[in-house]
């Protein structure tokens, strides 16, 4: 004796390769459902674009505090630069090195 028949409505059962149609037609489709996503969506993009604000906000600051040190600094090596060979020559020119011999 088969077991399908002892169970009633088993040949009943559709599987999903039989069944053709969707669930939901198109045209019952819930407007309400996707306007509610679009809002929980638009709310977090909203989110994350003012945290990414906030945080190029930061970066922007510390790459101009970088730029403005660099700027002194080469502002700073150009002035020394121009009074450091005047100096040197003028050292070269009064140091006159006597050797000086050591026994050991």
């Amino acid at each position: 004796m088969p077991i399908s028949s002892a169970i009633k409505g088993l040949q009943s059962i559709k599987s999903m390769q039989n069944v053709v149609k969707s669930g939901i037609p198109n045209k019952e489709e819930s407007d309400f459902i996707k306007l509610y996503m679009y809002e929980k969506e638009r709310t977090r993009l909203k989110t994350e674009e003012i945290r990414i604000l906030l945080r190029l906000e930061i970066i922007q600051g510390r790459l101009k505090e970088i730029q403005d040190y660099n700027d002194e600094k080469a502002e700073q090596m150009h002035t020394t630069d121009v009074s450091k060979p005047s100096s040197k020559k003028i050292k070269e020119a009064k140091s006159d090195f006597k050797t000086l011999s050591i026994d050991y």
